[in-house]
């Protein structure tokens, strides 16, 4: 019997073969942005606008696509990106996610919005790191992060770039909800993708109970059928740079903030002390029409002194990561395509489609003339088109 995954020769491929699998509602969460899809859309068009500029007959038979990130050494430039409720998509999806990047050599971000305990996540994946959206007050937060801490999490990732919820208007469309609502559509797209229904959903009831949000707070937050989850999801209005400050001085490991578009914003991160900052549009479910990452990393770059710079959205290609790489990025992240493998085909699924990335970092790296990603520099490039 073939194996599958040999038709899968790309990260795009990985999307055509969830859309099959999974229900509609489920796989309309992952796939959409919000309103008109402007910000989705510019990031792919942003690595669009540059074109490589190759030098020839260079030895690049001994090149590596190994990388150092917050003084890690690791494989590739290309880590997990968190993701919400991917436990819903793929069976023990966070679990998955984690282990293969680890088994890859690979960073991952594990997403607060999970339905699996970070501490499960830790054992399993040991150096994962974790994202945090802050619960409402101060003494939740600190009692959060304290968790993090016991759990072994050395890297804490703070999302910002969620104050208030996005009008995500094709969930509506699609019947997706939070918390989802039993109704005789969302039955039958579970009928009708039968895999999905056995291999996911009845197979974690089986196995672990009903999915709770388990790391929004300290304790567990509430079923995802249930009406109280809201409150996991509360209004962040209020939350500004001095809980950042306040956690920086709480939380004794590394700290990174992903979410920023605006120089102001990164030299705001260095004078706060943070390692690191995810130059993100949040894969364009946030702010319709933001600047993609890749048009905000030079001014993020020269706003960030000494402080590491990294980038998701939108990164699909080997060459989306040289490219990022050459405006000064540290390393890439990468979201739906590999949310989309665990879906297909679990861990393996996802380290296939981590290895297809990772060659073609390698391949491009020959092609353009480089033997470490340290020569990468924005004289690799030359802007060919305005976005």
């Amino acid at each position: 019997m073939s194996d599958p995954l040999r038709h899968l020769l790309s990260l795009h491929d990985f999307e055509a073969a969830a859309r099959k699998r999974l229900p509609k509602p489920i796989y309309a969460y992952i796939s959409g942005a919000v309103e008109d899809g402007e910000s989705e859309r510019g990031n792919r068009h942003a690595f669009a606008a540059y074109g490589f500029r190759p030098k020839v007959l260079v030895d690049v038979s001994g090149r590596s696509t190994r990388i150092t990130v917050l003084g890690r050494d690791y494989a590739a430039p290309v880590g997990v990106a968190p993701m919400g409720i991917s436990a819903l998509s793929a069976y023990r999806g966070d679990i998955v996610l984690a282990r293969a990047a680890h088994e890859a050599g690979v960073p991952c971000i594990m997403s607060g919005s999970s339905l699996i305990r970070l501490e499960a996540v830790m054992e399993a994946a040991p150096g994962t790191w974790f994202q945090a959206y802050l619960p409402g007050d101060d003494a939740q937060i600190g009692a959060l992060i304290d968790r993090v801490a016991a759990a072994g999490v050395s890297t804490l990732v703070l999302t910002v770039d969620t104050p208030v919820a996005a009008n995500r208007e094709n969930n509506v469309r699609a019947g997706f909800s939070t918390p989802l609502r039993p109704s005789p559509a969302l039955a039958w797209q579970g009928l009708t993708h039968p895999r999905w229904l056995f291999g996911t959903f009845l197979r974690t009831l089986a196995r672990h109970g009903m999915p709770h949000f388990e790391n929004n707070y300290a304790t567990r937050g509430a079923p995802i059928l249930s009406a109280s989850v809201l409150r996991d999801f509360s209004d962040r209005g209020h939350l500004n740079w001095q809980h950042v400050a306040a956690i920086r001085r709480r939380w004794k490991g590394q700290m990174v903030i992903k979410g920023i578009l605006h120089p102001d914003d990164a030299r705001t991160a260095r004078a706060q002390g943070m390692d690191a900052v995810i130059v993100s549009n949040h894969g364009g479910r946030q702010l319709d029409g933001s600047i993609s990452p890749l048009q905000a990393l030079p001014a993020i770059m020269d706003a960030a002194g000494g402080m590491e710079v990294m980038l998701d959205s939108g990164v699909r290609r080997g060459s989306d990561v040289l490219k990022a790489m050459a405006l000064g990025a540290r390393c890439v992240f990468v979201g739906r395509p590999f949310n989309y493998a665990a879906a297909v085909a679990g861990q393996r699924g996802v380290a296939h489609a981590v290895a297809l990335i990772v060659e073609e970092v390698r391949r491009n790296m020959g092609l353009l003339g480089v033997v470490e990603l340290s020569e990468l520099d924005a004289d690799c490039l030359l802007r060919v088109s305005d976005v």
